[in-house]
C-alpha cells in the first residue's frame, strides 16, 4: 500500500519531485511578495479633497454663522477645543505621514490634481494655525515630520504622492504664516493685542480692526 502511494504521489515522500515543487512555491511567492512590496499607495485624491473642503466649510463658515446664542459653543471651541481638537488632528496627521514612505522611484512625485490642492490645503492650515493661535503645536509636528523624513532618507525611503502633498502644504504653510506675520510686524493696534513672544495676529482679529471697522 505505502509503495502503492508513493507510485501515485512521486513527490509526497520528499523526493526530487517534492523539492522541486517546493522550489517554485517559494520561487512564486517570493516574487509575489517583490511585487507586492515594490506597491505603494496611490495619491488618494478623493480623500484629500473632501478632506480640505470639509475643513474649510466646518471651521472657515463657522465664524460667519456664529451669533450671540452660541456663546457656550464659542467657548468650548476657543478654550477646549485646543486640547480636545488640535493635538489628536496633528498627531494623526503626523501618523498617516510617517506612513508615507516608499522605496519605489516611480512613486516620487504627485500627480497634477495634487498639485492643485496643495494652495487651498496649505491656506487652509495658515488659517488653523493663525485663527486656532496653535502655531507652537504646528511648528513642533512641522520639525518631527522634517526629522523623519531626513531619518528615513538614511534608510533610502522617500515620501510617496501623499506624504509629499502632506509636507507640501505643511511647507507652505509655513510660509504663508512667515509673510502674514513680516506685514503686520510694526501694526501698532495688533501689537498692542498680541503682546506675547510668539506674535501671531489672528485673521479675524485683523478683520475686525482694519476691515469691518471703516463700514
Amino acid at each position: 500500500m505505502e509503495a502503492a502511494r508513493r507510485r501515485q504521489h512521486p513527490g509526497a515522500a520528499g523526493g526530487p519531485g517534492a523539492q522541486l515543487g517546493a522550489s517554485f512555491l517559494q520561487a512564486r511567492h517570493g516574487s509575489v511578495s517583490a511585487d507586492e512590496a515594490a506597491r505603494t499607495a496611490p495619491f488618494h485624491l478623493d480623500l484629500w479633497f473632501y478632506f480640505t473642503l470639509q475643513n474649510w466649510v466646518l471651521d472657515f463658515g463657522r465664524p460667519i454663522a456664529m451669533i450671540d446664542s452660541f456663546e457656550l459653543l464659542y467657548y468650548y471651541d476657543e478654550y477646549l477645543g485646543h486640547c480636545m481638537w488640535y493635538i489628536p488632528f496633528f498627531l494623526i496627521l503626523f501618523t498617516y505621514f510617517s506612513g508615507c514612505f516608499t522605496a519605489s522611484k516611480a512613486e516620487r512625485w504627485m500627480p497634477g490634481p495634487a498639485l492643485l490642492l496643495v494652495a487651498p490645503s496649505g491656506l487652509y492650515y495658515w488659517y488653523l494655525v493663525t485663527e486656532g493661535q496653535i502655531f507652537i503645536l504646528f511648528i513642533f509636528t512641522f520639525f518631527a515630520m522634517l526629522a523623519l523624513v531626513l531619518h528615513q532618507k538614511r534608510k533610502r525611503l522617500f515620501l510617496d504622492s501623499n506624504g509629499l502633498f502632506l509636507f507640501s502644504s505643511f511647507t507652505l504653510t509655513l510660509l504663508l504664516v512667515a509673510l502674514w506675520v513680516a506685514w503686520l510686524w510694526n501694526d501698532p493696534v495688533l501689537r498692542k493685542k498680541y503682546p506675547g513672544v510668539i506674535y501671531v495676529p489672528e485673521p479675524w482679529a485683523f478683520y475686525t480692526l482694519h476691515v469691518s471697522s471703516r463700514h
